[in-house]
């Protein structure tokens, strides 16, 4: 559901950038980034919001300031965020609870961080920063739960009980306050009083895994085998993805220790598990317990469960109920219902269970019927009684809502008449009975409660002593600080309180409302013909509380009958007559709604490629040049934004889904230069071209680590550190389970020192491969194939690397060889490869850039050593991409067709991934399962592959080699076309394109002759685009009395792009100095920050009259009839291998 929101997020701001909300949006978007883990973008749209100062937002500047500190925090950059925090508190406009969330996250990141400095200096720090958070909200009992750790992280145990009291007198029922409490018993040789915080602390949380395993742990030391197995278990049953980091237990047979290990995968604890088995095994083996057994020094874990609580304790159990039916996280999305705690009923100032718990046992949930309507659902109802035409499905869904509808009005009149019967003393609940939740707002699992008090990403653990106290996460149960927000954040998500059962405020619809739904004779008959229909016989008032329903739905039927009808927004207002007509009823109603048109639709000129640049000009000049340009996009007129494609709908067979690899032998250079070679290349989304080094005598030796050391051994090489591991299997850094996350760690080296590592991983692979002669049991991957990760031992068992031993190793990538004067041999010898796959070509849209850019339109290479990985990805704007293999070792590719690549970004969004620039690891039966086809081949030395323009590939080394790459854009409507629609793509992504395709567009019609009418009209159509908007914006800022000075283009200048949003600049530039540095801005970002443009330097690359003769002369070549002459002696032609498939193709 978060990516649909970003999704919809994103497209409001690629049509509408100066939406008067924008800034709102941007902070919405920097929250759901950093939520999904992707913080470089949740940085960036944090940073537009503070440049905003022209729209409205919800979120202070401080408040924003606040959200980028505590992204460094959850990034490990601790330095900027104590930074970030620090300059917020020297703030004289902080406020008095954003005060208190600053030095309650400060306090606790100095307590958890060792890099931070000396730990007693540090605790002593943060001590008095938490007590400042406590004097700025005396409310909050989190600072003083906090403070409580901090003491107890001092051995301050009297202090640290203190403030765990007063945290439990703030209303504060917090799972972890009592978890910690019990933990100070614990330790002070307090058994019983620890179990009893431990029980409120699991009644209150029933997935609270830390308390569960402390008690267990507390059983154990008592000699109570059966509980502590009991609580173990449900230690593991907790909702471990709310709790990054979880104790591991290690315990002997007679006594019970805690490691300090942690497990960050979310997954179970290995110890806690080998701990479960043994008990098991050792339970199973233990006799019954009889009458003359030792006495027990605890009550068992049912027996506690229906202790009478301390009247404090069973104080705390109503307000969690009340908490635990708050909407998750995910800005109200709703959850899946899960089993409350065994929850007592109140009975004076003693808790009765409402049933008992016995070991292993799943209590009985109390929930409420499952007929329950949300407010979503309810809304979906509404929608399908005013809908004409009905599908037979959501004719059987309006069929199934309305009755749920009638059983969940009969129950609550049931409810109601036992609240009655309640108030006068006829109809008392019997112990035990359940108490029904509306299902919509109850039950929720303990983390997705409101995100509005978190602490830091990590774990639910108790205290010093029983948990891990040092990954900057406090226990904070399952209500902890994911990485979208912050402890108890001021910026606006603070949790609404819920009314009591049987309310139908609950459900945000009044009895009148749910009366006139069920009442309707007509399914299909609309809202509005009912409520004239009702008119006749509501009392005035009645009618007033729904007029403005009537005049929704009379709005929606006048946009109905009018298809062409503009566009409309709609702004929720509140009024006078409004709010006192919900005071006199007490109803919940939607508001009043003010429609206003988005879009005005008149007579404007429409522009087409066929005007003339004159014609442009005049008719920019006739329209309002005094009102702000439009975004300017370069697709083709009324295209809507850009979208991932769907998966083609025709189901492959295995053998489709594994189709063979388009390959070419070449055996001479004719075959190399033959027009053929080209035509294959461009047909299939890959190719694989054997021997064409061979072919064309090639001296690959020019590219070997040797050479590279002898030429420059000092140039940077960047590094990427990976897992060692086969090309069949991704797992996770904990080697759980396999995943889609790619590791790779970026770091910069040289080539000499690459060049050494990589020699010293070959002579390790020789001496292990002289001790597997040697019968060694285990034996590592073997270097020659990828695929040969198991070998057979001495004991004829199939073994492989250790899962926990996983060893890394270094990738280096990125070696630039674009400098002619150090690497003039190198690129010379590419100039023997025919024309279509050279560096520089006329034929290579890329040639015509006019600058460079590395790695695109110059050469890079890539050291390897096995298993070296390129995670998945498509090339920059959809290029074309050239691979040699120099060798020694081959190389493994996996590829697939540019149709499927919006399936394979649907499966990184399902897998918490950025498709643009997350590192990824696709796995084989997932692409399989949807339907997705992959090409898969091995590349020998020597061998040049073609990646066609958008084919989604990832390759992995199967020996030691190098590579040498670089991209190339044949002269084809297709390419352009792709480019241009992943350039808009990158714009509504948030996503720098480093190729600079309004730049590109020009220069080609400066330099070429293009006769293929569909190039013809999409390079037109851009270049059209852009002098409109050249045009409207030299006369906009004419409105605004700013000069605009002629800055012209120096030869191999690089292209501009917006220091903010990373869009593209061209011809226009808005120049501000910033940080003693000038930074060029689009015109969007540069009226947000200055609506008037004062304090912003216009300058302009190209004069408007250079412009309009390039756009004139650019017109469709076509070539004059060759004359007749005999056809040439046929040549042989190169050997081509492949196989057509009608789906993939």
């Amino acid at each position: 559901i978060i990516f649909r929101s970003v999704k919809a997020f994103q497209e409001l701001l690629y049509v509408n950038p100066d939406f008067q909300r924008a800034n709102e949006v941007h902070v919405r978007l920097g929250f759901m980034f950093k939520v999904i883990g992707d913080y470089e973008k949740s940085l960036k749209h944090y940073n537009l919001a503070l440049l905003d100062q022209t729209s409205s937002c919800t979120f202070t500047t401080l408040e924003i300031k606040f959200h980028i500190a505590h992204l460094y925090e959850v990034q490990n950059n601790y330095k900027k965020a104590k930074e970030g925090y620090e300059q917020l508190l020297g703030d004289k406009q902080l406020t008095q609870q954003l005060k208190a969330d600053v030095f309650r996250q400060l306090a606790w990141m100095l307590h958890c961080i060792d890099s931070l400095g000396e730990k007693r200096q540090r605790e002593t720090i943060a001590i008095n920063c938490l007590q400042k958070s406590n004097e700025s909200d005396p409310k909050s009992g989190q600072s003083l739960y906090l403070l409580g750790r901090c003491f107890a992280g001092v051995n301050k145990v009297h202090d640290a009980f203190i403030a765990y009291r007063n945290s439990v007198e703030k209303s504060e029922g917090n799972a972890d306050t009592w978890c910690s409490i019990g933990v100070l018993y614990q330790q002070q040789n307090q058994p019983m009083d620890a179990l009893q915080a431990y029980i409120c602390a699991v009644q209150l949380d029933k997935s609270h895994s830390a308390a569960w395993t402390n008690l267990g742990i507390l059983y154990e030391s008592c000699g109570q085998p059966r509980d502590a197995f009991a609580c173990y278990l449900n230690a593991t049953k907790g909702d471990n993805n709310n709790s990054k980091e979880i104790q591991n237990v290690s315990i002997t047979s007679s006594s019970s220790s805690l490691k300090n290990c942690v497990t960050t995968s979310g997954g179970k604890p290995q110890s806690l598990t080998q701990r479960i088995k043994f008990l098991q095994q050792h339970l199973s083996q233990a006799p019954m317990p009889s009458i003359t057994s030792k006495r027990r020094q605890l009550p068992s874990i049912e027996e506690a469960w229906n202790l009478p609580i301390s009247n404090e304790m069973s104080s705390r159990q109503q307000q969690n109920q009340q908490r635990q039916q708050q909407y998750q996280k995910g800005f109200g999305q709703q959850a899946n219902v899960a089993a409350p705690p065994p929850y007592p009923l109140q009975a004076g100032n003693n808790a009765i269970p409402a049933k008992r718990f016995k070991p292993g046992e799943e209590p009985v949930p109390q929930q409420r019927p499952p007929f329950y309507l949300t407010q979503q659902q309810l809304q979906m109802l509404h929608v399908l009684q005013q809908t004409r035409n009905l599908t037979p499905q959501q004719q059987n869904d309006l069929q199934q809502l309305t009755h749920h509808c009638k059983l969940m009005q009969q129950h609550q009149q049931q409810l109601r008449l036992q609240q009655a019967q309640l108030r006068a003393g006829t109809g008392p609940v019997r112990p035990g009975q359940p108490q029904q939740f509306p299902q919509g707002q109850g039950n929720f699992p303990p983390q997705q409660q409101h995100p509005g008090n978190r602490t830091p990403q990590g774990g639910t653990t108790a205290q010093t002593g029983f948990v891990n106290d040092g990954n900057f996460s406090p226990a904070t149960g399952h209500t902890q600080q994911t990485a979208g927000m912050p402890f108890k954040s001021a910026g606006g998500f603070q949790p609404q309180p819920i009314t009591a059962v049987g309310n139908n405020q609950d459900l945000n619809v009044s009895d009148q409302e749910l009366q006139a739904l069920l009442s309707q004779r007509d399914l299909t008959t609309t809202f509005a013909e009912n409520i004239l229909k009702q008119f006749e016989n509501e009392d005035p008032i009645d009618s007033k509380t729904k007029l403005h329903e009537s005049l929704n739905v009379d709005a929606m039927n006048n946009n109905q009958r009018s298809l062409k009808s503009p566009t409309i927004k709609c702004e929720a207002t509140s009024t006078v007559v409004t709010q006192a007509l919900l005071n006199k009823h007490d109803i919940k109603s939607e508001p009043v709604v003010k429609i206003e048109k988005l879009i005005e639709y008149n007579d404007k000129i429409q522009f087409n490629n066929r005007m003339s640049a004159k014609e442009i000009y005049e008719a920019v000049k006739s329209g309002d040049v005094t009102e702000c340009p439009a975004t300017c996009s370069i697709l083709a007129p009324d295209t809507p934004p850009p979208t991932p494609p769907e998966i083609p709908p025709q189901k492959l067979l295995r053998e489709q889904l594994q189709p063979p690899t388009p390959s070419v032998f070449l055996e001479n250079k004719k075959h190399a230069f033959s027009p053929q070679l080209q035509e294959f290349c461009l047909k299939h989304p890959i190719a694989v071209v054997r021997q064409m080094a061979s072919a064309l005598k090639l001296d690959l030796g020019l590219f070997s680590t040797k050479s590279l050391v002898e030429t420059s051994p000092e140039q940077s090489c960047e590094v990427r550190t990976q897992l060692n591991q086969s090309a069949d299997e991704n797992w996770d850094p904990q080697h759980k389970e396999k995943v889609w996350g790619c590791v790779s760690h970026r770091s910069h080296t040289t080539i000499a020192k690459y060049a050494q590592y990589q020699a010293s991983s070959f002579q390790e692979s020789l001496k292990e491969e002289r001790d597997k002669n040697s019968t060694i049991a285990i034996i590592p991957n073997s270097d020659s194939d990828s695929k040969d990760s198991f070998t057979n031992g001495s004991n004829g068992k199939k073994t492989k690397k250790l899962k926990n031993g996983a060893k890394m190793l270094k990738f280096g990538t990125n070696v630039d060889l674009s400098d002619e004067r150090k690497w003039r041999a190198q690129l010379n010898e590419l100039q023997k490869l025919p024309p279509f796959a050279r560096v520089v070509s006329a034929s290579n849209m890329l040639s015509h850039v006019g600058h460079m850019i590395l790695g695109m339109n110059t050469v890079q290479l890539y050291m390897k050593v096995p298993n070296s990985r390129t995670p998945g990805h498509q090339e920059n704007n959809n290029f074309c991409s050239i691979n040699i293999n120099i060798g020694p070792g081959d190389c493994e590719w996996f590829a697939t067709p540019d149709s499927y690549w919006g399936g394979i970004q649907a499966l990184c969004e399902k897998n918490n991934i950025n498709y643009l620039h997350g590192s990824w690891w696709p796995g084989l039966e997932d692409l399989y399962a949807a339907n997705i086809p992959v090409y898969r081949f091995t590349q020998r030395p020597g061998d040049l592959v073609w990646v066609n323009a958008g084919c989604v590939h990832w390759v992995q080394a199967i020996g030691w080699c190098n590579n040498i790459a670089w991209n190339v854009g044949p002269l084809t409507a297709r390419q352009y076309e792709l480019g241009v629609t992943r350039y808009e793509w990158n714009k509504l992504e948030s996503y720098k394109s480093i190729v600079p395709m309004v730049h590109l567009s020009w220069n080609l019609a400066r330099n070429i002759k293009v006769s293929d009418p569909k190039l013809f009209d999409s390079i037109k159509n851009c270049m059209l685009q852009t002098l409109k908007h050249s045009i409207q914006i030299l006369e906009y800022v004419k409105t605004k009395n700013i000069d605009v000075r002629f800055h012209g283009r120096a030869k191999n200048e690089a292209s501009h792009y917006c220091g903010q949003c990373e869009v593209e600049v061209f011809n226009i530039l808005f120049i501000r100095e910033q940080e003693k540095r000038h930074v060029v801005h689009c015109m969007g970002c540069a009226r947000k920050q200055s609506p008037s443009l004062q304090g912003f330097v216009c300058l302009e690359e190209y004069k408007l009259t250079e412009l309009m003769q390039i756009y004139d002369a650019f017109v469709l070549h076509r070539p004059a009839p060759q004359p007749m002459f005999m056809p040439p002696p046929q040549t042989p032609q190169p050997i081509m291998q492949h196989q057509q498939v009608p789906s993939v193709s």
